[in-house]
């Protein structure tokens, strides 16, 4: 009898994330979840700082805060999505979980080694560092809200829709590698943007525009029919934007 193969999801949760969990784990009987522990704002903060600068990098911690302490004025559209689409946001029961401290942890590493999965499915945790890398024998794919290589990093959604780029609003699965969401694209899928779509909220409407994307490159990655797809848009990383230019962006154009 042959062994049912193992999907090993790492993720630090939120609700997206576990839309993408559910999707997969409807699909497939063999998925875990790896849960990581936040990371320390301030080492998230010295790292930014580091690649842009202390000016910027305040900026965009200020717009993080507003979309924290804004998700309450967005809590009916992110109902009416959940409810539009049948989005499950929390991870349903049964599914196996086991919390670690980091993707790049002693404790995950273990984890891998102890389960040996057939594929390794990121979702909204740390980028995996070269060891890591190293030792996971297995394909390592990543969900990216966004359209690679144009909108790697963060906040692809908001940036398309703030420069006008509507034909690349979307969401990415790619393989993984060391750098930004560098890896090589397997599937995209280009949504409609909804006017009513905002910061708070393009993450989750991606996502539920993803489930079977993300499914179908799970099952080619078990079948070993991985096929990257090339593109010719420029390779960009993107950041939150900082808090001046997320105003004025949402006053002046009405894009939040």
């Amino acid at each position: 009898m042959s062994r049912q193969p193992t999907i090993l999801i790492i993720t630090a949760g939120g609700a997206y994330a576990w839309v993408i969990a559910n999707a997969l784990a409807s699909r497939f009987a063999g998925v875990e979840v790896a849960l990581e522990q936040p990371e320390s704002k301030a080492v998230f903060l010295r790292r930014r700082a580091r690649k842009v600068g202390w000016i910027q990098t305040v900026g965009q911690f200020f717009t993080m805060l507003v979309s924290r302490f804004g998700k309450r004025f967005v809590s009916a559209r992110t109902d009416a999505i959940v409810k539009d689409f049948q989005l499950e946001t929390e991870l349903r029961p049964g599914v196996p979980l086991t919390p670690v401290s980091s993707a790049n942890g002693a404790d995950c590493l273990e984890l891998i080694a102890a389960r040996k999965p057939d594929v390794v499915f990121l979702a909204g945790c740390r980028m995996l560092s070269r060891a890591t890398l190293a030792a996971i024998p297995c394909p390592v794919l990543n969900y990216h809200s966004g359209i690679n290589p144009k909108y790697r990093g963060l906040a692809g959604g908001w940036w398309a829709r703030a420069t006008g780029d509507v034909a690349n609003y979307g969401a990415t699965v790619h393989l993984v590698d060391t750098g930004v969401d560098t890896g090589a694209t397997l599937h995209q899928v280009i949504l409609p943007p909804d006017p009513r779509a905002s910061l708070l909220t393009d993450s989750l409407i991606m996502a539920a525009g993803s489930r079977e994307m993300v499914a179908r490159a799970v099952e080619e990655a078990l079948k070993g029919e991985l096929t990257p797809v090339p593109s010719e848009l420029p390779s960009v990383q993107r950041f939150h934007p900082p808090v001046w230019t997320y105003l004025a962006t949402g006053f002046g154009k009405g894009i939040w």
